[in-house]
């Protein structure tokens, strides 16, 4: 009897050590779990909610509520001019729509600086920074690098003319504005397909240059070439004239030798007259 009595003992003993093993990995398996969790949650980055393109848009679409949607952004990566909630976008009681200025790929944030004002039309002056103006350049086949310019894009501007007078003038190009962005080709501000020859592009600039590209539009021939995306560089004074271009120089006469002075005294003997040569004293 006591046999088996110490048989049953030592198996309870067994049995309860074994659940106390068992229990005891449970509980570090879920402290290790709490701590993970703790552990991620400090890595969570805090975010907000803001407004991004559920498509592609293009400049001049109207903007309806069916092209957005709201996302959870990172607070720290949130652009400045987003809209974090619908009524900014959408008035209330009002159908007015805001105008896309600028292309917008799908899921890029909504910024104020890419839409226009509820009930705004799309046009050039909401292009224009302030105390910038709009001015029109003529251009061709040639001058309009081939017809490959877009809105957005930034140009240098060369003038070509005749400069002097007489025979001392001369053809000459010269480079007199740079990184002047265009607003407009033709009548179009926004996205072109396929390249077009244009006969004007519209530029943004100051008023101080507007009256300098109208004087050169006046008295020679505008040419564009266009700037690189990203070309951060700032070209120096270029100027080049034909002659230059030519390799034209201008002949050097050969110094012609001066004539030795002779310096004489005359004197006459008897009927004649005779010159004697003698040191000139000056």
């Amino acid at each position: 009897m006591r046999m088996i009595f110490a048989l049953v003992l030592l198996v309870g003993i067994a049995l309860a050590g074994g659940a106390v093993y068992l229990a005891k990995g449970q509980i570090g398996q879920y402290k290790s779990a709490i701590a993970r969790a703790e552990a991620a949650k400090q890595k969570i980055i805090p975010t907000k909610t803001i407004y991004v393109a559920a498509r592609a848009l293009k400049y001049g679409e109207k903007l309806e509520k069916k092209d957005v949607r709201a996302v959870d952004f990172p607070v720290t990566a949130i652009p400045d001019g987003s809209f974090e909630n619908e009524v900014s976008l959408f008035p209330e009681n009002s159908e007015e729509r805001r105008v896309v200025l600028r292309p917008i790929e799908k899921n890029e944030p909504l910024l104020a600086v890419k839409v226009t004002l509820p009930g705004e039309e799309a046009g050039l002056t909401s292009r224009l920074e302030r105390g910038m103006r709009a001015f029109a350049i003529r251009v061709d086949v040639s001058s309009g690098v081939s017809g490959f310019l877009r809105p957005g894009d930034k140009v240098d501007v060369y003038w070509t003319g005749r400069v002097g007078g007489g025979q001392n003038s001369s053809d000459v190009t010269k480079l007199i504005d740079t990184g002047i962005q265009l607003i407009a080709v033709d009548q179009r501000a926004g996205e072109m397909d396929g390249a077009m020859i244009a006969r004007t592009v519209t530029v943004a600039v100051s008023p101080n240059q507007v009256a300098a590209l109208a004087q050169a539009q006046t008295t020679g021939r505008l040419a564009l070439s266009l700037v690189g995306v990203g070309d951060d560089t700032v070209a120096g004074a270029i100027e080049v004239n034909q002659r230059d271009l030519l390799g034209i120089t201008d002949e050097v006469k050969a110094p012609v030798a001066a004539a030795k002075k002779v310096c004489t005294i005359r004197t006459r003997r008897g009927s004649e007259v005779v010159s004697l040569p003698i040191p000139c004293t000056n």
